[in-house]
C-alpha cells in the first residue's frame, strides 16, 4: 500500500467537507467498493482522542478502527484515503552533457563576410608559423576578434611530449625544454601524444607574472628545488598568441613579448634563481588606429599586416547581419551548415603544411623580392625573408611547387607595408606605395 504526506495551507476542499488548518496528511491509496462514494472522492477522518472519527458524515461516530496504544500519532495528523489513481511524479530523464556541448561556440571561419586580406594572412601563418604573426589594424566592429578566435577550428595538430607544459617537440631540440633535452641525452624514452594548436588570449591587464611564470621561493628555499609555475608564453609555444587591442598594452608587458619573440626562448629571473623555456608562438594583434599607435619595435615583429575597413556594400552588410542573427539564435545547427567548407579548408592547410618544404622560388623572383626592399628604404632583412615565406606558403594553398609573381604580388604589400618609414607628408597609402615598387621592379601588375 504506497503512502505519501499532503500538506494543506489554511484549508481545503474534499468532495463535499471542508479541512482547516491541516498540516501532515498521510495518503493511503486504498479503493472501497462497498462506498456509495464515486472513484477520485476523497474520504477525510481525523484522529482524536475517541479515535479515528469520520469527517465527512458530519455525525462524528467513531469508526471501527481504533488506535493502538503502541502507535502514537501526532495531535492534529490527519489521514486522507484517495480512491482516484495514484500519479506518479514524471521521471526525469537524463542527459549525457559532452565537452564540446559546455564550450563557448565559435563563429565558423568560411562563415566569414568579406575581409579576405585578413583571412588569407591568417591562413598563411598557420601553413608556415615561422611568418612570424600578423598585425590586424581596422575600424571597430569589422570583426577582427571573430575571425581570429573562428581560427581555431581550422587549427592542426601537433606531436608532443605527453605531460610536458611547455609543449615540447619531440624531435626538434630547439623546441624542447631544458627538463625533455636532458631525458633525449639519458636516452630515455619519450611519450608523445597529438594535441590541437593552442590559441592563448594575452588580456591587456595580465601581471607580468602570470605571463612569464614566477618561481616558487619558498619551495626553492626549503627543498632546493626550482619549482616553476609556467606562465601564458609557456602554454602558447609552439602555438598562437593572441593579443586584442595590442596598441593598448602596457610598456612592460610589450617589452616581455620583445623579447620572447626575439630570442625564441622565456627567461625568468627571481632571486638568483634562473629558468628558460622555449617560447616559439605565432603572435597575432588586433586593434583600432583611432585608439593610438603600436610601437614601432613591437610592430615590426608583426610579419605581416592587415588592414581591414567597413564593408560598404548594403547587400554585404545585411548579409553579415542575418549570419551574425542565425548564429545567435542557434549557434550549434548554424555551424552544422558550415560543417563541410570547414573540413574542406582545413583539409587544405593541411595538404599546404605537408608540401611547403617542396615549393621552390626561382632565383630572379628572390632578386626582385629583394630588389623592391632595397628600394623601398626597407630597414633590416625581415621584410625580405617573410616575403619569401609567404610567398611560398600562398605558392603552398593553391597547390603548386613553385612560387609565381602572381603570388608575390598578392602578399608582398602585407609584408611590407608596416616596415616603411612614414612621412607625415605623404598622403599615398603604403600599401599602394608597395604595389607600385613592385609593378615598377617586376614589369608585372593586376
Amino acid at each position: 500500500m504506497a503512502s505519501a504526506v499532503v500538506s494543506l495551507a489554511g484549508g481545503v476542499a474534499v468532495g463535499r467537507c471542508f479541512v482547516a488548518a491541516a498540516t501532515e496528511l498521510p495518503v493511503h491509496n486504498k479503493l472501497d467498493t462497498s462506498s456509495h462514494h464515486h472513484a477520485g472522492i476523497v474520504c477525510v477522518r481525523r484522529w482524536n482522542k475517541e479515535g479515528l472519527v469520520d469527517l465527512q458524515s458530519g455525525s462524528g461516530r467513531k469508526c471501527q478502527e481504533r488506535r493502538r496504544s503502541s502507535r502514537k500519532r501526532p495531535c492534529g495528523a490527519i489521514q486522507v484515503t484517495n480512491v482516484a489513481t495514484p500519479i506518479k511524479p514524471p521521471a526525469t530523464e537524463s542527459k549525457t552533457i559532452t565537452s564540446k556541448d559546455t564550450q563557448r561556440p565559435i563563429f565558423p571561419f568560411t562563415a566569414i563576410v568579406g575581409q579576405e586580406e585578413m583571412k588569407l594572412c591568417l591562413i598563411l601563418n598557420v601553413i608556415d608559423p615561422k611568418i612570424g604573426g600578423v598585425m590586424i589594424m581596422g575600424d571597430r566592429g569589422t570583426g577582427k576578434s571573430t575571425t581570429v578566435r573562428a581560427l581555431v577550428d581550422l587549427l592542426p595538430e601537433i606531436k608532443v611530449v605527453a605531460g610536458d607544459p611547455f609543449n615540447s617537440d619531440p624531435e626538434d631540440p630547439e623546441l624542447m625544454s631544458e627538463e625533455i633535452r636532458l631525458r633525449v641525452e639519458d636516452n630515455q624514452e619519450l611519450p608523445v601524444v597529438s594535441t590541437k594548436i593552442n590559441m592563448v588570449d594575452l588580456p591587456l591587464g595580465a601581471t607580468e607574472d602570470r605571463v612569464c611564470g614566477t618561481i616558487d621561493i619558498e619551495k626553492a628555499l626549503t627543498e632546493g628545488v626550482r619549482a616553476f609555475e609556467p606562465g601564458l608564453l609557456a602554454k602558447a609555444n609552439r602555438g598562437i598568441l593572441y593579443v586584442d587591442e595590442v596598441n593598448l598594452l602596457d610598456d612592460h608587458l610589450v617589452d616581455v613579448l620583445l623579447d620572447a619573440a626575439a630570442s625564441g626562448w622565456n627567461t625568468v629571473e627571481r632571486e638568483g634563481i634562473s629558468i628558460s623555456h622555449p617560447a616559439r608562438f605565432i603572435l597575432i594583434g588586433s586593434g583600432n588606429p583611432e585608439e593610438g599607435e603600436l610601437r614601432p619595435q613591437l610592430l615590426d615583429r608583426f610579419g605581416m599586416h592587415a588592414q581591414v575597413g567597413t564593408v560598404k556594400e548594403a547587400e554585404l552588410r545585411v548579409k553579415i547581419v542575418e549570419e551574425r542573427g542565425m548564429f545567435d539564435q542557434d549557434p550549434k545547427s548554424f555551424r552544422n551548415r558550415y560543417s563541410t567548407p570547414q573540413e574542406e579548408l582545413r583539409t587544405q592547410i593541411l595538404e599546404a603544411r605537408s608540401c611547403l618544404s617542396k615549393v621552390k622560388i626561382p632565383q630572379d623572383l628572390r632578386v626582385k623580392i629583394s630588389q623592391v626592399c632595397s628600394e623601398l628604404d626597407v630597414d633590416g632583412l625581415r621584410g625580405d625573408i617573410v616575403s619569401n615565406r609567404a610567398a611560398k606558403a600562398l605558392a603552398a594553398f593553391r597547390g603548386r611547387d613553385e612560387v609565381t609573381p602572381q603570388d608575390i604580388l598578392t602578399v608582398i604589400p602585407n609584408c611590407l607595408r608596416h616596415r616603411l618609414r612614414k612621412d607625415p607628408l605623404e598622403s599615398m597609402d603604403s600599401g599602394t606605395m608597395v604595389v607600385d615598387k613592385f609593378s615598377e621592379v617586376f614589369g608585372f601588375s593586376l
